[in-house]
This record gives C-alpha cells, structure tokens and sequence, in this order.
C-alpha cells in the first residue's frame, strides 16, 4: 500500500494470531485505572493470558484495588519488547477488571504467573508460587471489551515499497 505520511496509523493492526501470540508469550502489561479524581494511572504488572482474559495479582491494600473496586474499567497494554515478536508489535486492551478471592482460582493462577515470571518449572517457581498465596492477595481478571493494536513491521514495509517507487520515479 502506498502511504505519503504517518497521520493514520490505524490502518496497521496485528494480524489476530499475531496478537494471540504476543498475549501468549509476553509476561509483563501496563495495567491502568482512573484514581478518584479521574487521572489515568498505571503500574508494570505480571500477567497470564488465559480463556480471553488477563490475570494479575496483587495485594487488597494496593490503591489499585480500591479504584478497580469503584470503577472496573480499566485498560491492558501489551508490548512485544523482550519477546520473539518484536518491539514494534503493541495491543491495548480496555475492559473491565473482576477481581476473585476463590481457593479455586488461586490454585490454578499462582503457579502459572510464578512459572510466566521464573521462566519455567522448578524448585524457585514453586516457592515463587507459595509466596504469593498470602492473606490479602487478590487475583485480578481483566476482560477485554474493546482492543487497539499495532504492527510498526506492516507499516516499515509499505513505507520501504513506498519509498522505492518514489526514488525510481525520480
């Protein structure tokens, strides 16, 4: 596709298995939520993509808690910097946050974001695991309802062609 500028760079978004992948092997999101005077805050956070959903913990006296317990909505934002995809690769996620306390939701949640985090199986992401599982701890879903992403690789290369048919056409 020939472009002349970079005013509309909506017209790049991830391919859906590209978009599933990056979910799937990153391990750290932007999570962000409105504070009380309705600033748009964020903190680095751990996640597991799992059923359509992201998955995050944190503790009950973290602010975020409050703000989430007073209005769910909330947005995700995902980076390939770090992963096979590449750093030109983003999705952002708005959605509403659900938070969970189950024994059940737990079990399966803490194991999985220790092995995100430690890379792997073993001896240091079981106790990773068993720290996390402590009294105030909450498990944070965030549903996505509406998704921007971004490929910066489909743009270089309609620029590159772009480019070239300008330098050939003198």
């Amino acid at each position: 596709m020939k472009i002349s500028n970079y005013d509309e760079v909506g017209i790049y978004p991830l391919d859906p298995e590209v978009q599933e992948e990056l979910l799937n092997v990153q391990n750290e999101c932007a999570f962000v939520w409105g504070t009380k005077d309705h600033w748009p805050v964020g903190v680095m956070m751990s996640y597991v993509w799992r059923n359509g959903s992201f998955w995050l913990t944190a503790t009950s006296q973290r602010k975020r808690v409050a703000a989430i317990r007073r209005d769910p909505r909330c947005s995700v934002i995902v980076s390939g910097v770090g992963t096979p995809i590449g750093p030109a690769r983003t999705a952002t996620a708005k959605g509403r946050c659900i938070l969970h306390d189950d024994e059940e939701t737990k079990a399966w949640l803490y194991p999985a974001i220790a092995k995100a985090i430690m890379g792997g199986d073993g001896e240091l992401t079981d106790m990773f695991a068993k720290m996390l599982d402590s009294e105030r701890r909450l498990i944070f879903e965030v549903v996505p309802e509406k998704w921007i992403t971004y490929d910066a690789t489909k743009m270089m290369k309609d620029s590159i062609e772009s480019w070239t048919a300008a330098h050939e056409e003198g």
